[in-house]
Formats: structure tokens, C-alpha cells, sequence
């Protein structure tokens, strides 16, 4: 079992930053790939960035590569989303999430964990 919790959310201006923590419990979080997904308003929860047990591989969607970078600290049970030169787009609730299996990356199907999400609002 594995409880996670995010923060860092908050309102930015377009073109600033804003560095989003997930915390996670157990013993066993450095065997679990961690990815963030997001949720604007009437659409439906999308891939962002995915990290593997190790942190030796990464993955992004097109609309955040470049921009975004995800990182972990395995030794502190902790995933990293460093968020860069944000669009109004990009405003939506963000969500941690952790698999335990080597299914796909991109998939919220594949995600046995989930946390409650924080709110990330970028104005024009």
C-alpha cells in the first residue's frame, strides 16, 4: 500500500515556475515507477511526465517536453515535477501517481496509486 501526497500547486503568471512534491509512504517506494498526470477542467486526466524505479528513465508528453522535468529521491520517498515556462494550458489539477507493475507509462489505467492532486492555475 502506498499513500501519496501532493503540493507545491498554487497561481503563477504565464512564463513563470512553480515546483510541484509528491510524498509517498512505505518502505517500498523506490520499486515503483511515479508519473504525474493532469486534469483540466471537462476534459479528461492526461499524461505528463513519468519517471522509472531507478530515475534513470524519463517520459513526457509533447506538450510539456522541454518545459518540464520530473525527478525522484528515492531516499526521501519523494517525486519531483519542476515546471518551467507555464501556459495558461497548463492550469489543471495535478496528480501523482505510482505503478507497480511495467505496464505502459502513459496510461492512468496502468496506476494502482493515486493522490489527491493540487491545483495549478497559470494566468495570461
Amino acid at each position: 500500500q502506498v499513500q501519496l501526497v501532493e503540493s507545491g500547486g498554487g497561481l503563477v503568471q504565464a512564463g513563470g515556475s512553480l515546483r510541484l512534491s509528491c510524498a509517498a509512504s512505505g518502505r517500498t517506494f523506490s520499486r515503483y515507477r511515479m508519473a504525474w498526470f493532469r486534469q483540466a477542467p471537462g476534459k479528461e486526466r492526461e499524461f505528463a511526465a513519468a519517471i522509472s524505479w531507478s530515475g534513470g528513465s524519463t517520459y513526457y508528453a509533447g506538450s510539456v517536453k522541454g518545459r518540464f522535468t520530473i525527478s525522484r529521491d528515492n531516499a526521501k520517498n519523494t517525486v519531483y515535477l519542476q515546471m518551467n515556462s507555464l501556459k495558461p494550458e497548463d492550469t489543471a489539477i495535478y496528480y501523482c501517481a505510482a505503478q507497480s507493475g511495467s505496464g505502459s507509462y502513459d496510461r492512468v489505467y496502468e496506476y494502482n496509486y493515486w493522490g489527491q492532486g493540487t491545483q495549478v492555475t497559470v494566468s495570461s
